[in-house]
C-alpha cells in the first residue's frame, strides 16, 4: 500500500458515493435481517444478491483469493472471517461484518458490528467504544492534519476505556482501488505521516480487543483472532476530505444504540 495518495475529482467523488450508498444500504439490511440461528453464509447470500441487484460487484469475492462477498467475524475473531453454514450465529454473539462493492470502477468499504439478543457490559462497552472510536477518527479527517491525528485519537479514546487497538491492520485509502496509500493505523507510529488534503478518501477502521492487542491467523489463511481469545469488534467508514467538515461517504449506516 505505498506510492502516492490519489486525490480525486468532483465525478470520481460522485461515484464513490453511490458504491458507499450500496455499502450502506446493504449492512443496513443485514443489521435488519441478522438473528439468532442463521448462518454466516445466509448473510453472505443476502449481501452479494443487494450488490448485484443495485448495479455493484462485490469488492471482496476474488481478491487476492478471498471466496466470499461479506468478511463476517464473530466474538474473538477480529477481522476476515469467511461465511460458512457451518457457522451459525447465537444469542449473545458480536457479529462484525466488513463489506465492500465495485461501481462503475470505484470502490465502496464499511464495517458494523452487531449484537445479537442480550450482551454482558464488557461486551456492550466493547461496541460502544469501538463505534465512537471511529467518530472521533472521523473527526480528525480535515483538511492539514495529518494521518496521525486520526490515529491518535483513536488510540487514545480505546486506551482510556481499558481496551486495545489492533496494530498489525490497519484502514487504508480507497478509490479506484480497494487498498490505496494511505495506511490509516488505529494506533500513533514514529515517523513521518502524511498530511490530509481536499479530495483525499481514507477508510477508517478501529479494531478493538477487549484483552490485548496481538492477534494471529488461523490456518484458513484469512481468518484473523485475538491471541487471548477475548473479544473484538470492528467499525469502519469511507471518508472524503474536503475544505470543511469530513464528509463520510458510507454515513447512510444507522448508528446502533447499545445501551
Amino acid at each position: 500500500m505505498s506510492g502516492s495518495i490519489n486525490i480525486k475529482s468532483a465525478d470520481e467523488i460522485s461515484l464513490m458515493k453511490t458504491a458507499n450508498d450500496i455499502v450502506a444500504k446493504t449492512l443496513n439490511l443485514l443489521q435488519d435481517t441478522i438473528c439468532s440461528g442463521m448462518s454466516t453464509l445466509d448473510l453472505d447470500v443476502i449481501a452479494e444478491d443487494s450488490a448485484r441487484s443495485n448495479g455493484s460487484v462485490p469488492a471482496f469475492k476474488g481478491y487476492r483469493g478471498y471466496p466470499a462477498t461479506l468478511c463476517v467475524s464473530i466474538n474473538e475473531q477480529v477481522v476476515h472471517g469467511i461465511p460458512s453454514k457451518k457457522v451459525v450465529i447465537r444469542d449473545g454473539d458480536i457479529v462484525s461484518i466488513d463489506f465492500g462493492v465495485k461501481y462503475k470502477g470505484y470502490f465502496g468499504d464499511a464495517a458494523i458490528s452487531i449484537p445479537i439478543g442480550i450482551l454482558d457490559t464488557t461486551r456492550k462497552r466493547l461496541l460502544e467504544v469501538t463505534q465512537q472510536s471511529l467518530k472521533l477518527g472521523v473527526e480528525q479527517v480535515r483538511s492539514g492534519n495529518r494521518v496521525a491525528d486520526v490515529s491518535e485519537a483513536i488510540q487514545t479514546y480505546v486506551e482510556k476505556n481499558g481496551f486495545h487497538v489492533v496494530k498489525q491492520f490497519v484502514g487504508h485509502g480507497i478509490g479506484t482501488q480497494l487498498h490505496e496509500a494511505p495506511e490509516v493505523p488505529n494506533y500513533k507510529r514514529g515517523g513521518r505521516s502524511p498530511r490530509l488534503l481536499p479530495g483525499m478518501v481514507i477508510a477508517i477502521e478501529p479494531m478493538v480487543n477487549i484483552g490485548t492487542s496481538d492477534v494471529r491467523v488461523l490456518k484458513d489463511g484469512w481468518t484473523v483472532v485475538t491471541a487471548d481469545k477475548t473479544d473484538s469488534a470492528h467499525f469502519e467508514h469511507s471518508v472524503l476530505v474536503t475544505d470543511g467538515d469530513p464528509l463520510v461517504l458510507s454515513g447512510a449506516i444507522i448508528d446502533q444504540d447499545f445501551r
